[in-house]
């Protein structure tokens, strides 16, 4: 017992030190290339993920690679397809991006493609049988319905990138993970525990914004029937 307040002490100490929160090195910089890996990454994933998932949601063709990308995704391991992307594309920013996008993209395309296909079919048939067109129906009626599920994969894939986005660390790029990496080579576990400390953190704050955002834009009628689902 002792010895892990040590260690919260120490990690403790190592936050509020001044020295933390100044230079190249310091926490706020890491914060905003770990924000902007992650923010990028996931900017792409979703332009991916949600057109594909409203196409094949609304269309009901294409399924069938829904479904394949649903088990590559857990098949896949996370650090072992950055190390490749980076072994084939090179040491770059861009290799990881990649590397990111593609982690990202099953959780929001699956669950875009299930809500929009868990449309109720008579109310998107009552839609059409007022004139609505296929573009009206997709975008009035089947993704209002649909925000539930698309926002609980965008929650998913930007949890998963914010965490996954320390490994952006270990080809020598910088974010969160330098504190970690740089710690385990130096066998500084305060550095170590206070680096994950920080993205721990950060991975609630991304958790409380996507509820908080569900709760402004999703409909108390649809979060009611989200919650008993």
């Amino acid at each position: 017992m002792n010895d892990f307040l040590n260690q919260v002490r120490l990690v403790w100490d190592w936050l509020t030190s001044s020295q933390q929160w100044h230079g190249d090195d310091g926490i706020p910089h890491r914060l905003i290339e770990h924000l902007t890996y992650s923010g990028i990454s996931l900017f792409f994933a979703a332009l991916i993920g949600l057109a594909f998932g409203l196409l094949v949601g609304h269309t009901g063709r294409g399924a069938f690679a829904v479904a394949t990308v649903a088990n590559l995704a857990r098949a896949i391991p996370t650090f072992g397809l950055v190390v490749l992307v980076v072994t084939l594309a090179g040491l770059s920013t861009t290799p990881v991006l990649i590397a990111l996008v593609a982690l990202a993209v099953p959780p929001i395309l699956i669950n875009t493609y299930e809500g929009v296909r868990g449309v109720d079919p008579d109310t998107r048939d009552a839609a059409r049988g007022v004139g609505m067109t296929e573009w009206e129906v997709l975008l009035r009626v089947e993704v209002p319905m649909a925000l539930p599920l698309i926002l609980l994969g965008l929650r998913i894939a930007a949890i998963q990138v914010v965490a996954t986005a320390t490994v952006a660390a270990y080809p020598g790029l910088g974010g969160l993970g330098r504190f970690i990496v740089d710690g385990l080579s130096r066998n500084d576990y305060e550095l170590v525990i206070g680096g994950s400390t920080v993205v721990v953190a950060l991975a609630l704050v991304v958790q409380v914004a996507f509820t908080a955002l569900r709760r402004v834009i999703v409909s108390p009628g649809l979060q009611v029937a989200a919650s008993k689902s």
